[in-house]
Order: structure tokens, then C-alpha cells, then sequence
């Protein structure tokens, strides 16, 4: 009787291929966590694609890492990603909502071409628990991770800053007590924090509905914030709407 087969090992090639179809079959979540933000140009045409998708897409990358202009630039272009600085990161790790791989590539096309590399990648269906701690572990790099903004004019010197919650796009209906903003896309909703999501993010977040399950703005005021179901504002619209 024959094992069920479980994590696989890829080489070189079978992570570029792998990494690849990961990112294509993206239909809810891409979380790419690489210490350097290089991106091969064939894995920035498959990411804009998804980008398009409005999917839930996330970048991790090393704190003292320097971004090179044309990079900067691309990730400009996206509308939907959210960027983290992680101190010390030297993990690198891809998932969507149904695999994950960890590997020694990078994302930057001379690592693919290159270098001899080696990775596993996990499939949920197969298994879910191996799978569901490698998500966990994602899940606590972003948490510890402040999210970073584009500045508003490009620098070469310093390609993103930190971000101090400094509001993503400025509205005057934010003043309005009864609007508020999906805690996942940022669109305008009524203002309720039992309902923080819009419908088509919650139909998305109903399929694990974790309330820990970290987002990327404040239902309160529309800034960028990590926040959750179950905390969906941010700590000063929650001092303000205490009083």
C-alpha cells in the first residue's frame, strides 16, 4: 500500500513553476513574504494580474532592505496591496488560501536563474494542520510588522516610509457619524462595527471566519490600521466613540 503523498520537494525549477501557479490560482489571499523586495518581471505581470482582482494581497519584507526604483514604481502602480517591514526577517514563504511553499528563493529573477534552491510546498486539502501553522506564523509576522504607505512624491533614497496611520485617501464623509469603511477594501459602508465588512469581503471572510483574522483598515475613520472583526477600529476613533 502506497503513502499518501504530503509535502513536496521542489528544486530550483520546481519553485519558479510552483510559485508561479501559486500566485495565478490566487482567488482570496496572496501573502508573498520575502526579505527583499526584487521582483522578477514574469511574477510582477502574474501579481498585477491578481492586483486587478482585488484579492487580499500582502508583501513582507526585511526592514533594512533598500528598494530600487523600478520596483518602488510597481508596487505604486497596485491597488490593493498592503506592504509590511519585519525586523531581522530572513524567512521566505508564499501561500494563497490553498498552498503554501517555504524556500530558500527569493523573488528576484537571479535566484531563479542563478542559484541552486531548495523548497516544500503544502497543499491544505492534504494538509491542513502543517498548512494552518504555516498560515498562523504569517499571520503573527504581520501583526508584529508595521504596515508601510508610499509616499506621496518618490524618493530614491528612501522608497517607502513607515506609516503612522496617516489616513490612505482623504474624504470629507469620513466627519459623517453614520459612514464607515470595509475594514478589508476600504470602500464607504454604514458605519457599524458589528458589521465591519462590506458584503463582498465578508463573503470571503465568512469561509474561515476568524475575528482575529488581521485587515488592513479602521471601520471608524478609513485609515491604514490593522485591524479585526472583532476590533474593526482603530485606538483613537475607539477613545472618541467612547465618549
Amino acid at each position: 500500500m502506497r503513502c499518501k503523498k504530503m509535502a513536496e520537494f521542489l528544486r530550483t525549477n520546481g519553485i519558479s513553476d510552483n510559485l508561479e501557479e501559486l500566485i495565478v490560482n490566487s482567488k482570496e489571499r496572496l501573502f508573498l513574504v520575502s526579505p527583499y523586495l526584487q521582483i522578477a518581471d514574469s511574477l510582477k505581470k502574474l501579481i498585477k494580474v491578481r492586483d486587478s482582482q482585488s484579492i487580499d494581497l500582502r508583501i513582507i519584507y526585511r526592514k533594512d532592505t533598500k528598494i530600487n526604483a523600478e520596483d518602488t514604481s510597481f508596487l505604486q502602480e497596485l491597488n490593493n496591496v498592503s506592504i509590511f517591514v519585519c525586523e531581522n526577517l530572513h524567512a521566505k514563504c508564499y501561500l494563497n488560501e490553498n498552498t503554501a511553499i517555504i524556500a530558500s528563493m527569493n523573488l528576484y529573477q537571479y535566484s531563479q536563474q542563478n542559484n541552486r534552491e531548495m523548497g516544500i510546498k503544502v497543499e491544505k486539502e492534504k494538509e491542513p494542520d502543517l498548512y494552518n501553522d504555516i498560515f498562523k506564523e504569517v499571520m503573527i509576522l504581520l501583526q508584529i510588522s508595521p504596515q508601510l504607505e508610499f509616499p506621496a512624491e518618490k524618493s530614491k533614497k528612501d522608497a517607502f516610509t513607515a506609516s503612522k496611520k496617516v489616513p490612505k485617501k482623504i474624504n470629507k464623509r469620513h466627519q459623517k457619524k453614520d459612514m464607515g469603511f470595509c475594514i478589508r477594501c476600504g470602500n464607504d459602508l454604514n458605519f457599524n462595527p458589528k458589521k465591519p465588512l462590506c458584503y463582498k469581503c465578508f463573503k470571503s471572510w465568512e469561509k474561515y471566519s476568524d475575528p482575529e483574522y488581521t485587515e488592513k483598515f479602521c471601520h471608524a475613520c478609513g485609515t491604514e490600521y490593522s485591524s479585526t472583526v472583532a476590533k474593526p477600529v482603530c485606538y483613537a476613533c475607539y477613545k472618541k466613540l467612547g465618549k
